[in-house]
């Protein structure tokens, strides 16, 4: 849209006609009013009047469309942008799917709130009172002059209540993102959580979490009312100030010399422009609890906008092995590394250590979904290690609703059936495909009706139609009996002979039929 493009101009501009529909307003009623006073013939000059209403909403509209167009535009965008990364791109630290959808649906809402309320009315707050001033000082200098005076502690007003908001509204959304990570996280889990009979321990977890989110959520409201309150206090005892210098004029009882000679047609209309002087700052308190949540939002979706830095432009040069460079990865509660090791373009390495140790983060640095916080992973040539050189199989790997064919032929679209089923078959699929409808059979989101290692092989069989040369795998041999993870051990034995394999395992016989172990 048009005037999307040129909102820095058209906004100013509606704003100024907005205080022009107000002056015309004004005078209209001061006129009115002088002609009463005066006892002359019913002259109400309603045109003004009417003038003054059909610029105001004029001005309203166009603001308010621009606003919401130019505000939706970003957030389009910047959703868009955050989904992309947060499913597919390299991230800082590792997050959860509840707070993903937090980070990209309610925080990318915060900011478009931010931008559709308090942005259009900050530029008004800047160069409304001041045109207003202009436009009362010919009618009275010194009432001009009250009115600029008042902006001191006005101004101080919300520097005060905006420091004391923006921390409370970073905790609110803070707590806000642990709850819905919490929430998806047991709703997920929720089977597992009856079948040990934990509904009351997380049924406590979740209570504690949305009453912090209530306490920090009061927190931040209890600070946006006491903030109105105080700038509502200094707006109308400046205005008293004006009333009380226009009314003490006009009745000859200034406790000082008269400085100027006012009289009523000009002094009703100062005292009908005085609200225009403090509308626009009340109404930039009143949003300024957007603009506390958006700017926090901001700051908490920052680490994920950054975009990529890109690769230099270059041919895919073929792969020679891994070289992994002094990788260190560091999150909350986690310590990885340094590791230092290099693959074997044909090579099938084991990556072992406890639970909670590190091993799927350092897969996801080498996959290139997580950024670390040291080293350096590329080829032995020194390459980069493009992400069209690496296949994934995760230890629930993603599904979507359609076809078993087809979530095996994801990697691989341009698979024969004859290949997929091929594949399908060397990873143990094939007792799965008879007993339930071959390469057609249903399958949802969630993997309904397969086990944990009927969705292992599923990840496994996709990784390996993907042609490509390095395969990370991820616990490949969970879930499964002896005999289907001997035979898991040697497919990966056969792959290795043309292909480069790291598997994260605990599998002692899989540890074994490697040719080398890396311990964290």
């Amino acid at each position: 849209m048009i005037y999307v493009k040129f909102a820095r101009v058209l906004i100013p501009s509606a704003w100024l006609i907005d205080i022009a529909g107000a002056a015309l307003f004004a005078w209209g009623v001061a006129t009115g009013v002088g002609a009463v006073a005066d006892g002359g013939p019913p002259a109400f000059p309603a045109a003004w009047i009417l003038c003054g209403v059909v610029l105001r909403a004029l001005a309203s509209c166009t603001v308010d469309r621009i606003a919401v167009g130019g505000a939706q535009a970003a957030s389009r965008t910047r959703r868009g942008h955050l989904w992309q990364r947060l499913l597919g791109g390299r991230l800082a630290r590792l997050v959860s799917s509840g707070e993903s959808a937090n980070l990209a649906l309610d925080h990318n809402t915060a900011i478009e709130n931010r931008d559709v309320r308090f942005s259009p009315i900050r530029i008004n707050a800047v160069i409304g009172p001041l045109v207003v001033a202009a436009i009362v000082a010919p009618a009275s200098w010194v009432a001009a002059a009250i009115m600029l005076g008042t902006l001191v502690p006005f101004t101080l007003g919300m520097i005060l209540a905006g420091t004391a908001s923006r921390r409370a509204a970073e905790r609110q959304l803070a707590a806000l993102g642990a709850l819905s990570g919490l929430f998806v996280d047991r709703v997920t889990h929720l089977p597992l959580i009856r079948h040990f009979g934990a509904e009351r321990r997380i049924g406590r977890q979740v209570r504690t979490a949305t009453g912090e989110v209530a306490r920090r959520t009061v927190s931040v409201l209890r600070t946006a009312f006491l903030s109105n309150a105080v700038l509502e206090f200094f707006s109308a005892l400046s205005i008293a100030l004006v009333a009380v210098y226009c009314g003490f004029s006009l009745l000859g009882l200034l406790p000082f010399p008269a400085p100027e000679k006012l009289t009523l047609v000009p002094a009703f209309f100062v005292l009908a422009m005085a609200p225009e002087f403090y509308l626009p700052m009340r109404r930039l308190a009143a949003a300024y609890h957007e603009k506390q949540l958006g700017e926090a939002a901001e700051k908490a979706l920052a680490p994920f906008e950054e975009a990529p830095t890109p690769l230099k432009t270059q041919k895919a040069a073929p792969f020679d092995g891994l070289h992994v460079d002094h990788l260190a990865l560091a999150f909350p509660g986690l310590s990885v590394g340094p590791l230092h090791f290099e693959l074997e373009p044909a090579d099938l390495v084991a990556l072992s250590g406890p639970t909670g140790s590190g091993k799927t983060s350092t897969l996801a640095a080498i996959a290139g979904q997580l950024v670390p916080t040291l080293g350096h992973i590329a080829m032995r040539s020194g390459l980069p290690l493009l992400p069209e050189a690496v296949a994934w199989a995760a230890q629930r790997p993603l599904l979507v609703t359609g076809t078993l064919g087809h979530n095996l032929a994801l990697a691989a679209p341009q698979a024969t059936e004859a290949e997929v089923l091929a594949v399908a078959e060397k990873v143990g699929l094939g007792e799965v495909l008879a007993r339930r409808g071959g390469l057609a059979m249903p399958v949802d989101h969630a993997g309904s009706g397969l086990s944990g290692g009927e969705r292992r092989r599923i990840g496994l069989a996709r990784a390996i139609l993907s042609a490509r040369p390095l395969i990370l795998c991820d616990e490949p041999t969970a879930d499964l009996d002896a005999a289907s993870a001997a035979m898991i051990v040697a497919l990966l034995r056969e792959l290795s002979a043309e292909r480069c394999i790291l598997v994260a395992t605990h599998d002692a016989a899989l540890i074994r039929a490697a040719r080398r172990e890396i311990k964290l």
